[in-house]
């Protein structure tokens, strides 16, 4: 103990020294700083939380002030006020809860802001209370006393800082580009607070990227040591009160309610060299699940650890809604198939741990194979899905009967509590949104696929996203799993868009006037060009508009879209860098399917499905890559008018040119197919991965891409027709074989 405490002392002073030696370094300047009255285009007050008890901090927190100047060269002490803060040792008792703050919250609002997948409890005590400490309360305190100061200030912007911080080398200039950015881009009283110092949950959090120097949080961002508050966020926080918990905790839950931005790092951080007073509660409910340990906290882009899972039970008893929930957990799961594709069979018979995947659901003929499931693994996971009615109920008590001595739970998945159930059987976290709710599919038919060629014309592999539901490309001999597709027994015609195009027509289309992360441009209405004769020119220009340098044009859909046909004649831009996309596209869960073609390789197509599980509205939305596949063309897409489609169906998806069919992708080939309506897209835009999409030119710029006709049919329902035939000769498919 002795050494630890003489080694922890050591390190305390080298960090001091560390801090010390910073006054020799010249002084940072910061034009977002200024007495300049209530402009909304500068922070005008600065705020410190202190201890009266602790004016050591108070000395060290000026130091840091006195060493930023605004652009006329005074320092921040000029405009910062000390605030004194709550203390803790001033509460006689606990103190009980008001208007303005309950000390009670729960394991589920921490997991909220912090997920911890890899905690493996018996039993998850979500709901149970847990009451803050005197410091969290005293805390929270202090932070809401300040916001009422700023909600009655004359100041449009103030800095709020605890007493224990130290600035960035570089924070002066990185301040003024995120405050130019935000400012550029947002109007005046769009901005509610902006974290500049904060700790990320364990392996990042949900967020939007604005730029390369601010980001939208949707939650996960730790600590409140410093942040900007508007006037008007001030009195945003202070309506939404009572704060629930620590304060840093609460205010994640407020996020959808508040327009908050954060620097793409924390530019001011918390001295190392000072122990922090606070108590933190929740220390005892992460350990009682397992999610705080010697080893430090658990990892949020966890694998499931309980495999394999098998689920049976009687017709329309939910299966498909839990094969839904358990790919939310993580699972690669095969569901709703009247038989495995043969190569999976064989693993399970084998009792080989290379399988594809590691849960399925409503298979039919593997519940002939339940004693050798069981024996081949024993530490296999059963759940049998409960329906109402005599039959359905002697089904499940056979089921059991069988069952007797596996590890099996019978899951009622219209139970409020269907979540706790599952997770508790294996051993999840439950993630952050409602049980799934999907019609039951059934038992599809499984199509025979030998002798299918699978070759390639692709000269260049594309990386592809890894997780749980996209199949490996080193599996060589995976073909997916070809399910029976039915013929629509109508076409629900959207419409022949190549007049709405041409006349932009509100019913149909929106200019968009947004950009993403990757995305080298803004979108401008005024990008997009049309007259009644050749459609739409969609531009890429150089030009200056504060976060981006450059400007492009899209088009998106008003109506959302199922399965159906989708196509666009357009002839695509020459220019290296900048990519001509035509495809489907949503978020909440991240779902959606490409065409794209990059000037720097006119001759090529890219194709790319995104998937992930969940109902409209959950937050899956991982990966960036996708799994994309590269076709040769054989024409200069640049050169000409050619006609893109993209077919797709529940079982299926198939793209073609000029009619041709060039690439087909089955049923977890290389992951399931999206299910969830989609917005269709067409747009033209300079791309910032110069090695997939070429190298900008601003020499190659202004450049463009022009879009003849656009026509969706959207498919509502289907009858017993095949669709599909066998593929043979000049028909079949490429397919892309990405590496990781």
């Amino acid at each position: 103990m002795n050494l630890n405490r003489s080694s922890l002392a050591v390190v305390r002073l080298a960090f001091r020294l560390g801090y010390g030696l910073r006054r020799f370094l010249p002084k940072q300047i910061s034009a977002t700083f200024g007495q300049r009255g209530s402009s909304a285009r500068t922070i005008d007050k600065i705020y410190v939380i202190n201890l009266d008890r602790a004016p050591d901090r108070w000395s060290r927190a000026k130091d840091e002030l006195g060493r930023i100047v605004d652009e006329f060269d005074n320092d921040l002490l000029g405009i910062t006020e000390r605030h004194s803060a709550v203390d803790a040792n001033s509460f006689l008792l606990d103190p009980p809860a008001d208007e303005d703050l309950d000390p009670f919250y729960t394991l589920a609002d921490q997991l909220f802001v912090e997920p911890q997948p890899l905690t493996l409890p018996t039993r998850f005590e979500l709901a149970a209370p847990i009451r803050m400490s005197r410091a969290e309360i005293a805390v929270a305190r202090s932070h809401m006393e300040i916001w009422r100061r700023i909600a009655l200030g004359d100041e449009a912007h103030a800095l709020v800082l605890e007493d224990d911080v130290w600035f960035h080398p570089s924070f002066g200039r990185y301040i003024d580009e995120a405050w130019k950015e935000l400012t550029t881009r947002a109007e005046d009283n769009e901005i509610d607070v902006l974290y500049v110092s904060y700790l990320e949950a364990r392996h990042g959090a949900p967020k939007h990227l604005l730029s390369r120097h601010v980001f939208v949080p949707e939650r996960g961002l730790w600590y409140l040591s410093g942040y900007v508050l508007s006037r008007k966020g001030a009195r945003k926080l202070l309506d939404l009160l009572p704060c629930r918990g620590p304060v840093d905790l609460w205010i994640n839950h407020q996020f959808s309610k508040l327009n908050v931005f954060a620097t793409r790092r924390a530019i001011v951080r918390q001295r190392r060299d000072i122990f922090s007073t606070n108590s933190y509660s929740i220390l005892p409910a992460l350990s009682t699940i397992g999610a705080i340990n010697s080893e430090g906290a658990a990892l949020f882009h966890a694998r499931p650890t309980q495999l394999p899972v098998f689920a049976f039970g009687p017709a329309d008893s939910g299966q498909s809604s839990l094969a839904m929930a358990l790919s939310m957990l993580g699972y690669r799961c095969c569901s709703d198939l009247e038989q495995l594709p043969p190569c999976e069979l064989t693993r399970l018979r084998d009792g080989s741990t290379d399988r594809v995947f590691n849960a399925y659901v409503n298979v039919g003929r593997l519940d002939a194979m339940v004693e050798n499931v069981r024996r081949n693994y024993p530490e296999a996971k059963f759940i049998v899905t409960a329906a109402p009615g005599a039959h359905a109920a002697k089904i499940v008590r056979d089921l059991l009967a069988r069952l007797a001595g596996a590890d099996v739970i019978v899951l009622d998945t219209s139970d409020v509590k269907a979540w706790r159930v599952l997770c508790e059987h294996v051993r999840c976290a439950p993630p952050l949104c409602p049980f799934p709710t999907l019609e039951d599919l059934g038992q599809r038919p499984v199509i025979e696929t030998f002798g299918q060629s699978r070759h390639s014309r692709e000269s260049a592999a594309f990386k592809w996203d890894r997780s749980p539901w996209i199949v490996e490309p080193d599996r060589g001999a995976w073909t997916g799993i070809r399910t029976s597709l039915r013929r629509p027994e109508k076409d629900g015609s959207w419409s022949d868009a190549g007049d709405d195009v041409q006349d932009l027509d509100l019913r149909h289309w929106t200019a968009r006037s947004d950009t993403f992360t990757g995305n080298l441009a803004l979108f401008r209405p005024s990008n997009v060009e049309h007259d009644g004769l050749t459609g739409a020119k969609i531009h890429i220009r150089c030009e200056d508009l504060g976060v981006r340098q450059y400007s492009a044009g899209a088009l998106t859909s008003h109506t959302d879209f199922l399965f159906g046909r989708y196509e666009a004649t357009f002839r695509a831009s020459d220019a290296p860098g900048v990519i001509s996309g035509f495809f489907l596209h949503r978020n909440s869960p991240h779902q959606e399917i490409d065409v794209e073609i990059f000037g720097s390789k006119p001759d090529r197509l890219l194709v790319n499905v995104f998937y992930n599980p969940g109902s409209p509205g959950d937050k899956f939305d991982f990966g960036y890559r996708g799994c994309p596949s590269q076709i040769d063309l054989g024409f200069d897409a640049s050169k000409g008018m050619h006609r893109y489609a993209i077919e797709w169906s529940p079982c299926e998806i198939r793209w073609f040119v000029d009619d041709q069919l060039v690439h087909r992708r089955n049923l977890w080939e290389p992951t399931p197919i999206p299910h969830l309506p989609m917005k269709l897209h067409f747009n033209a835009w300079p791309s910032r991965a110069s090695r997939l999409a070429g190298r900008l030119s601003n020499r190659r710029l202004p450049a463009m891409a022009e879009v003849q006709k656009v026509r969706a049919s959207a498919f509502d329902s289907f009858n017993s027709e095949p669709l599909i035939q066998g593929l043979t000769g000049a028909d079949q498919p490429t397919r892309g074989g990405a590496s990781a």
